[in-house]
């Protein structure tokens, strides 16, 4: 390489373990604060498809006021006791309040009874409960409006999960794919297939389609159950989802084109053998053919055509003796045997 090629220097990363571990953060809340964009990442550059820390980036964070504590109070997550009890209100309060689409979690587990556990923000509960136009609804009768949607059994919390779970996969996505994939992992597989018709279109969208949260092993019940609260269930938040999908669809498709597989190269068929004619018998001097039909056809010659009123002549066998079974080739070696034994046998002399 040239003393004059500059390379540029690449700006010193970690992994997110230790990431959140130099933060003092815990992995699920390291994940969290990357997902509300509190942490900022980038791709890592060794092809892995994962994402990394850059150093600038924790020494900023850690040069903060009140570091960890400020850090850890901007990811701390509560459950329904404790988001009722930061907000001066009843379980029961809170948890109507979530059902009715003003709470929104930000994650959900599954817990031993395969019940769904909502988490909420102390943040976001905090900045609720000090706004005066909700503390109508933190005291006093419920509107008559409210009531009635829960009394249809309304709840939202599972559609408000999704909407914000999209907005943390669009925003950690880099690429046309990418967004289009996390739209697609929020619709049934028969909505997806309905809206990207092309098949390898669709084998490379699933490349970029972001699994459920991670909730026991593959086929479990938890697994099930949190990818069914990872599906859309609502007819109107389908249709959105599928006018969001076609469009991210065309500008993935204009942005790169799926890959697909090469073209198979058929090989010419193969052409018949030729084939191999009887050659004809030369003509004789006088331009006529030396074909001879009927009884000048002789038995040994070939080219011989005969009529077809002449049935064709059987071979016929050598003559044998009368009253010898033994066959021509015996009746041969018989007498050849006779005329040896005459040889050798001298003859008795006259006198």
């Amino acid at each position: 390489m040239p003393d004059s090629t500059f390379v540029p220097s690449r700006p010193a990363t970690c992994s997110p373990g230790r990431a959140s571990r130099e933060l003092g953060l815990k992995r699920a809340d390291f994940e969290l604060a990357v997902h509300l964009g509190r942490i900022r990442t980038v791709p890592d550059d060794s092809g892995g498809g994962g994402r990394r820390v850059e150093r600038a980036e924790i020494d900023r964070l850690r040069a903060e006021p009140g570091f960890p504590d400020t850090l850890y109070e901007r990811v701390h997550v509560v459950g329904t006791a404790e988001g009722a009890a930061l907000m001066d209100i009843s379980a029961g309060r809170f948890t109507r309040l979530a059902r009715l689409g003003l709470l929104v979690p930000v994650r959900f587990y599954v817990n031993r009874y395969r019940a769904v556990v909502w988490l909420y923000l102390a943040e976001d509960l905090r900045h609720f409960a000090a706004q005066s136009v909700n503390s109508r609804l933190l005291k006093g009768r419920a509107p008559e409006t409210l009531r009635g949607q829960l009394a249809a059994g309304v709840d939202l919390r599972a559609r408000n999960w999704r909407g914000r779970h999209l907005g943390f996969l669009l925003r950690k996505a880099d690429d046309p794919w990418a967004r289009a994939g996390a739209l697609a992992a929020l619709l049934p597989l028969v909505d997806v297939h309905d809206v990207v018709r092309d098949p390898y279109e669709r084998a490379h969208l699933n490349r970029f389609r972001p699994a459920p949260p991670d909730q026991g092993a593959p086929g479990s019940p938890s697994a099930l159950l949190a990818e069914e609260l990872m599906t859309a269930q609502d007819a109107d938040e389908i249709g959105w989802l599928r006018s969001e999908l076609r469009r991210a669809a065309e500008e993935a498709r204009a942005h790169t084109v799926a890959p697909r597989p090469a073209p198979r190269q058929t090989e010419p068929a193969a052409r018949p053998a030729p084939r191999h004619h009887r050659p004809l018998r030369p003509a004789t001097a006088h331009g006529e053919n030396t074909r001879r039909i009927g009884s000048t056809a002789s038995a040994g010659d070939p080219w011989a055509v005969r009529s077809p009123a002449e049935p064709h002549a059987a071979p016929t066998a050598p003559p044998t003796v009368p009253g010898d079974r033994r066959g021509p080739t015996a009746t041969r070696a018989a007498r050849g045997l006779r005329v040896w034994l005459r040889r050798r046998t001298p003859r008795p002399a006259r006198v």
